[in-house]
C-alpha cells in the first residue's frame, strides 16, 4: 500500500523554524531517519520516498511538502496524490494545532479545519475531510497576541529545548498509524 504523508507549512527560510511549520519539520525528520533524499516534483511539491516494513507487508511511503503557501497547499498536494494514485484515505496530514498544549500529539481521522487554512485548502480541493491527521500541539498565545502572528513566530526558548523530542514523537506517531492503525496510535500518543 502507498501512503502519502504531508507536512503542512510555508516555504522558505523565513518560515522554516516557525510553529506553523511543525508538520514540515516532522516529514523532514521522517525522510532523514529513513535516509530518503528530497527532490522537486512537477506538482509544486518536494517529495522523498522510502518503505516501512519488510516483504509483502512493506508500506511505500511518500513524504511531501508543498512549495506553495499554507492556504494554497491543497492544489499541489491534490496533484501529487493524483500522480501517485493515492486517495484521501491513504493520506496522513501533519499540522500545528493551537487547541492542544505544546508537546501534545493527537491522531484522528476526518473532522473540521478549526480555522486552519492548510486543512481548509486540502478539504476544499479533495472535496472531503476524510484523511488522517497528526495534530501537533503548539498551544495558544498568552495575552492578546493574535493567533495568526503566534503561529508564524519561532518556538520559545523553553519549547526549543523540547522540540527535537516532540518532532521525534510526531514521526513515531506517523509510523505507528501506518503499521498499527488509528486506535493503537491514539492509545499510545493521545496522552
Amino acid at each position: 500500500m502507498v501512503w502519502l504523508i504531508v507536512g503542512l507549512g510555508n516555504p522558505g527560510d523565513d518560515y522554516a523554524a516557525t510553529r506553523h511549520n511543525i508538520g514540515q519539520m516532522v516529514v523532514d525528520h521522517l525522510a532523514k531517519s529513513h535516509s530518503a533524499k528530497w527532490s522537486a516534483h512537477k506538482s509544486r511539491t518536494e517529495v522523498a520516498a522510502f518503505k516501512i516494513g519488510v516483504g509483502i507487508d512493506a508500506a511505500s511511503i511518500i513524504v511531501a511538502k508543498s512549495r506553495s503557501y499554507m492556504n494554497e497547499s491543497g492544489g499541489p498536494i491534490s496533484a501529487l496524490a493524483s500522480f501517485y494514485k493515492v486517495s484521501p484515505a491513504q493520506m496522513i496530514v501533519i499540522h500545528d494545532e493551537l487547541d492542544i498544549p505544546f508537546g501534545a500529539i493527537r491522531a484522528k481521522v476526518a473532522g473540521g479545519d478549526n480555522g486552519h487554512n492548510g486543512l481548509k485548502s486540502l478539504t476544499s480541493v479533495f472535496g472531503t475531510p476524510e484523511y488522517f491527521r497528526i495534530r501537533m500541539g503548539i498551544g495558544r498565545p498568552q495575552g492578546q497576541q493574535d493567533p495568526g502572528d503566534f503561529v508564524l513566530k519561532q518556538f520559545a526558548s523553553a519549547e526549543k529545548k523540547a522540540l527535537e523530542e516532540f518532532i521525534d514523537r510526531g514521526a513515531d506517531s506517523v509510523e505507528s498509524l501506518i503499521t498499527r492503525g488509528l486506535e493503537t496510535t491514539q492509545q499510545n500518543f493521545n496522552i
